[in-house]
This record gives C-alpha cells, sequence and structure tokens, in this order.
C-alpha cells in the first residue's frame, strides 16, 4: 500500500548478509528481477557503504551501518510513505548528520517521510510540520521553521535560552 516502517533499535537480520537484509526488504513488492535490481542499485548509492560489506554479515556493521541498512531496506518497497522511528538513536554525532542529510535527500525526491525523533533540534531541522509530544500528548505544532524559532521550544527542547 506504499506505507513502510523502519523500526526503532534497528531490528536487521543478524546472521544474515547485507544482501540478504535488502532482499527480504524487497520480497514481496518486486517480484520482477529487474525492478529489484535497479532498486538495489538505488540503494547502494545512497549507501556505499552497503555495497562495500554486501556479503557481511549484519551483525558486523557498525550502529551507523546498521541504520542505514534498515532504512535501505525499507526503501526496497519504494514507499509513498517512509515511516522512521528515532533513526539518531545510539549514533555518533557525524553518522547523525549522514542520516539526517540521506532523509532530506529522500524526502526531496518525493518519498513523503514521518519521522518521530527525540532530537528536536535535528528533527525540526528536516521538518515542513512538527508536533511536540510530551507525556503522549500534543502540546504543540506547526511548520518546522516555526518551531525552531518557538522561544518555548527553544527554551525547553533546543538548549537555547538565558543562562
Amino acid at each position: 500500500m506504499g506505507l513502510i516502517h523502519a523500526p526503532e533499535g534497528r531490528r536487521i537480520f543478524k546472521g544474515m548478509t547485507v544482501q540478504e537484509n535488502l532482499d527480504l526488504g524487497g520480497f514481496t513488492t518486486h517480484q520482477d528481477k529487474d525492478a529489484r535490481e535497479k532498486r538495489l542499485h538505488y540503494i547502494f548509492e545512497l549507501f556505499p557503504i552497503l555495497s562495500k560489506r554486501r556479503k557481511q554479515d549484519s551483525a558486523l556493521l557498525s550502529g551507523g551501518e546498521q541504520q542505514m541498512l534498515a532504512i535501505g531496506r525499507a526503501l526496497m518497497t519504494n514507499p509513498e510513505l517512509l515511516l522512521l522511528d528515532e533513526p539518531s538513536m545510539g549514533l555518533a554525532p557525524f553518522r547523525v548528520q549522514a542520516i539526517m542529510k540521506i532523509i532530506r535527500k529522500l524526502n526531496e525526491q518525493g518519498t513523503t517521510i514521518l519521522l518521530v525523533e527525540q532530537n528536536a533540534k535535528v528533527a525540526l531541522k528536516l521538518a515542513d510540520y512538527g508536533y511536540v509530544l510530551e507525556t503522549g500528548k500534543i502540546v504543540i505544532e506547526g511548520d518546522g521553521a516555526t518551531l525552531r524559532q518557538d522561544e518555548s521550544i527553544v527554551k525547553a527542547y533546543l538548549g537555547g535560552g538565558s543562562h
């Protein structure tokens, strides 16, 4: 139906290679071998490290590489809506920047993204529209640029305000 979820904690299939993980991602939607290969090539363009490690057990990837694999596996379905749950969790800052750059690129290429992210600073840089939740309730919402400028948001979530 065009909807896919890349879960929190990556949940890749350890004990299987990078290639096998990606093949599983496209198993139900791309029965045509040519379409599957084209999509795989696209994933390897987005994440060149996965191409280099395609025969490696996915358990041996770094956390950032595992996150790339989880997103790549989801992208094998060629989704219209990609749900990303905490893609920056546990990653080094340089990996967070790389992942967010790719998320922006995917969105610019036409994939709608629903991003759930505790790192508000990173999330609001990407967001066209955002919701701030506290204990499961929406406390503020608006376009990303407006939320980034909102003094209460800056003070509470973005580390700003007077000292």
